[in-house]
């Protein structure tokens, strides 16, 4: 009787499981497919071709495309991303090694600070740093922009990943007479690497769905233009854009441009995702090698 008892429990606590899982799953799958539907109709040729244009184009029906805002997101994104990174890395090596530094509390809690505030902030800083300082919008401002968003994420993953990286890797470095810098470049970092690169992904992929920033900074641009001093085109901005105008074929154009969007952050987590697995299935190796030796 208990172990049928216990089993009826286990089973309700599975269905449960599985309900609960579906409340969150399910209305995500129609938000994918409600985007789908409406969108996959403009996904052609011409929408990776033609620039958006002005106005005069929707209303005579001519071909428009979003190849400036695909081309802008991935410039823009990539730039802000190579900014971030080293900033990003330094920052989480030094709140992980050398956390005895008295610098070390005040810069963690402004990194989490960084982490919590909204992303429209970012945006009003480049804003005033860069835009009122060039006399312009700029692709540069928006990188700039996405770079601060990128930043405390990638410096938390990588404090959080090299905190958990066994100390013995350390020991046995400085033991051979490499100083603690190189002990942490060479051996512990490397050692940690799947995960510090899931982070990064993370944080690309958080900020490449920005669309407040790039209002205060890129600013947007109907016109293909690959300038970085100059106003680009991304699609988080685009998409905005075309909710709030007057004509249908931009409306349309904005559900493919939400498509291709989704589609780029879902490719990122499932980077990110395979280098998590990655990580797993090397630390499972090294347990496995640790026991055979002992």
């Amino acid at each position: 009787m208990n172990l049928a008892y216990r089993y009826t429990r286990d089973r309700i606590l599975h269905l449960l499981f599985i309900f609960l899982t579906s409340l969150v799953v399910l209305p995500l799958l129609v938000i994918f497919g409600f985007i789908v539907w409406n969108g996959l109709s403009s996904i052609n040729l011409d929408f990776f071709t033609q620039e958006l244009g002005s106005p005069a184009r929707a209303v005579q029906g001519l071909p428009t495309g979003l190849v400036a805002a695909v081309l802008g997101t991935v410039i823009i994104d990539l730039l802000g991303l190579a900014l971030a990174l080293p900033f990003g890395l330094a920052t989480g090596i030094m709140l992980a090694e050398y956390s005895d530094n008295p610098l070390a509390g005040p810069i963690r809690i402004l990194v989490s600070t960084l982490n919590g505030m909204p992303a429209i902030l970012m945006g009003l800083m480049a804003y005033a740093l860069i835009v009122k300082n060039t006399g312009g919008f700029s692709g540069i401002s928006g990188a700039f922009a996405l770079g601060f968003l990128m930043i405390p994420i990638i410096a938390r993953t990588t404090e959080s990943v090299l905190r958990i990286t066994p100390w013995q890797l350390r020991e046995v470095a400085m033991s051979l007479g490499l100083p603690r810098w190189r002990a942490i470049m060479n051996i512990v970092l490397p050692a940690a690497r799947p995960a510090v690169i899931t982070g990064v992904l993370i944080a690309f992929a958080r900020a490449a769905g920005e669309a407040a920033p790039m209002l205060l900074t890129a600013f947007g641009n109907n016109y293909l233009n690959l300038d970085l001093t100059k106003p680009m085109d991304t699609l988080p901005q685009r998409l905005y854009s075309l909710a709030i105008s007057p004509y249908k074929q931009w409306h349309i154009l904005g559900w493919g441009g939400a498509i291709i969007l989704l589609l780029f952050v879902v490719v990122t987590f499932a980077a990110a995702r395979g280098a998590a697995r990655s990580l797993e299935k090397r630390t499972e190796a090294l347990k496995f090698d640790e026991d055979k030796n002992v």
